[in-house]
């Protein structure tokens, strides 16, 4: 086996900086359409101190239960976003895949899709996962398609579950399992 397992095309997935993804993140959280296709709550305004405090604490846990990696462009290293990996208790063998493209000009661009590949691969390979897993919102069919080219599919919804901008929208269940995702890579 040759290359970097943590990179793709585009991207690569690094260690977090608790100082460079704390001053990042409060930035990203003031775009109110980014905040709303990351997170089900009403969008929040985060001070870098407190989102250091989160950042610390959470890479404080177990690797073994949760990873968080930033995303970084190959071309000039530059920090876009987050991608995070949440193990169901028990240690199955299924995890949930939380992602965060925070820089507006590389959305729709494919490195999303490059990101969440190299993680399914990360997954698959290293961790020996048999499934991952996902919540995203009818609102977002960008990061729809993106999760489709990756080979998720849609195994279920939660009709009405969050309120944007006056409207009830669904919370989307999508999933791909080992197999799913080895056809995914032959093809």
């Amino acid at each position: 086996m040759t290359g970097n397992l943590f990179q793709g095309s585009l991207v690569r997935l690094a260690a977090v900086d608790p100082e460079e993804m704390s001053k990042a993140m409060p930035r990203w959280n003031l775009d109110s359409e980014y905040y709303r296709m990351l997170d089900s709550t009403p969008p929040m305004l985060w001070s870098e101190k407190k989102v250091k405090e989160w950042i610390d604490k959470d890479l404080d846990k177990d690797p073994a239960e949760d990873l968080f990696f930033s995303i970084r462009t190959l071309a000039d290293d530059r920090l876009i976003g987050f991608i995070s990996l949440f193990d169901n208790p028990g240690h199955t063998g299924d995890a949930l895949v939380g992602i965060g493209i925070g820089e507006r000009a590389y959305w729709g661009k494919g490195y999303g899709t490059d990101a969440m590949r190299v993680m399914l691969a990360y997954c698959f390979n290293e961790l020996n996962y048999r499934r991952l897993s996902l919540i995203t919102f009818e609102h977002n069919p960008r990061g729809i398609r993106s999760y489709e080219k990756a080979g998720f599919v849609l195994e279920g919804r939660t009709r009405g579950a969050m309120l944007r901008e006056g409207r009830r929208w669904d919370w989307l269940w999508m999933g791909i399992l080992r197999e799913e995702w080895e056809q995914v890579i032959q093809s």
